[in-house]
Formats: C-alpha cells, sequence, structure tokens
C-alpha cells in the first residue's frame, strides 16, 4: 500500500489498516496530547488519541518532516 493509497482510505480503514499491518514505533504524550507512531511499509502513521472520551480522533500519515521530530531523543536549541 502507497502512502496516497493509505489517505483516500475513510479514517475507520484507516484504523483497521494499522491494526492489521502497522509496526508499532513509539508514542508521544502530553498533558493534551496522545499519539501512537507506526510504520506501514515506507511511511510512517499517527493515531491521534482523545483519551478524555476514550476515542481516535484523527489518522495521519507522512513520510519525513516534523512529525517525526517529536520521536527523536535529540534535545534541539
Amino acid at each position: 500500500m502507497t502512502l496516497y493509497q493509505f489517505m483516500a482510505l475513510s479514517l475507520e480503514d484507516k484504523q483497521l489498516k494499522v491494526w492489521a499491518v502497522g509496526v508499532f514505533l513509539d508514542n508521544y504524550i502530553t498533558k493534551d496530547i496522545k499519539i501512537n507512531c507506526y510504520a506501514i511499509g515506507m511511511f510512517f502513521v499517527e493515531v491521534h488519541y482523545d483519551a478524555e472520551h476514550n476515542t481516535i480522533t484523527d489518522v495521519t500519515a507522512f513520510k519525513t518532516g516534523k512529525n517525526l521530530d517529536k520521536y527523536s531523543n535529540i534535545n534541539t536549541i
């Protein structure tokens, strides 16, 4: 599956694809934000959670860029 094929899926189908073939990599948690990062083939997927309502609010996909920065252990100045 390509990034573009994944992005064309509905939110429900994106979730099903992540659970079926996604490889969990890391999570990003702050007071207000809970995001799990997965790899599918040659792209990454972030699953955004609303902890207060126990629901998935968004599933986004990307290959590179700023979205990966939050998972780095390197502190930037």
